[in-house]
């Protein structure tokens, strides 16, 4: 079973991998530029890497490089090709869930995996719904 700490270091990393993840994903669908936050998700990462299990650890290490995939759409452009992001989110989507599951088994071994999360990347229907109301609203 975890420890009091490893349970807040659990924590922290959704939480501040979701204020990331809004971000990035509403600076893409607004067409502006992000304006991140970058230092509570590097914090908890950073602190996670002190007490996470191997498992934890590489669930983590695979969201970091998402984000990171997404943060760099944005590098000396503004990116608007929907279809561009679409592997990206599917990969936070995939990512979020490995490390739920992870830290879920870290906090206790007895947890069963879920096959979907609460939170996290939108489904992929409301990014489009949202896109699509975005580019009517430029037609106009």
């Amino acid at each position: 079973m975890a420890s009091g700490d490893t349970d807040v270091r659990l924590r922290e990393v959704p939480e501040a991998f979701g204020a990331v993840e809004m971000e990035l994903r509403e600076a893409f669908l607004e067409r502006r530029r992000p304006a991140v936050v970058w230092g509570p998700f590097n914090a908890a990462v950073q602190s996670l890497s002190l007490v996470a299990n191997p498992e934890a650890a590489a669930a983590a290490l695979q969201l970091c490089e998402v984000i990171e995939d997404f943060s760099i759409l944005f590098h000396d452009r503004q990116p608007a090709d929907l279809e561009e992001l679409r592997p990206i989110h599917a990969a936070l989507g995939q990512g979020h869930l490995k490390f739920v599951n992870a830290a879920r088994r870290s906090l206790h071994p007895s947890q069963e995996r879920l096959d979907q999360t609460l939170g996290g990347p939108s489904p992929w229907r409301g990014v489009a719904f949202v896109d699509q109301g975005a580019r009517a609203g430029e037609a106009e």
